[in-house]
């Protein structure tokens, strides 16, 4: 797994014997166990990887009204009860949150305004409750929607 793996070798002698991966790849799910032996003693403990994996087609970024396919999914065992898509660009009362028993989004016309942080949320059958956070890049135009724009004589226009 190098060099994606790295202990933090400055809060050893805190007692912190903690692994970091990263990126996080779909093939690093599974069981990890660390052993700390100190003099006699030998301690352990076991952590389970899941991993959340978010796709889209076509990839990023996405072209602006082009058929846009968002789908997530977990490596949880448990069955899925429910998925939402959350558009963290838009809170409050207009907030964009979509439910639904599949794990795929369909968004048939992508505007610009679709652009930004998302979030997927799946919900399974024993209470757990797991998400994960995307920036979705959409390549389009994002300026005025009357085309014809005046500008003073002698001045500058963009």
């Amino acid at each position: 797994m190098k060099p994606r793996v790295s202990l933090q070798d400055s809060t050893l002698c805190n007692g912190n014997f903690s692994l970091r991966i990263d990126p996080v790849q779909s093939e690093d799910i599974g069981l990890y166990e660390a052993q700390v032996k100190y003099k006699t003693e030998v301690h352990s403990c076991h952590v389970e990887l899941g991993v959340i994996t978010v796709t889209l087609s076509p990839p990023n970024p996405v072209i602006e009204n082009e058929l846009l396919l968002m789908s997530c999914n977990s490596s949880h065992r448990a069955s899925l009860v429910e998925t939402c898509w959350f558009h963290d660009k838009h809170l409050g009362p207009t907030s964009r949150t979509f439910c639904s028993l599949s794990r795929t989004l369909s968004i048939l016309h992508p505007a610009m305004s679709d652009a930004g942080s998302w979030r997927c949320q799946l919900r399974y059958s024993d209470e757990e409750i797991i998400s994960a956070t995307f920036n979705l890049q959409i390549l389009g135009f994002d300026g005025p929607t009357n085309l014809v724009v005046y500008a003073a004589a002698g001045s500058g226009a963009n």
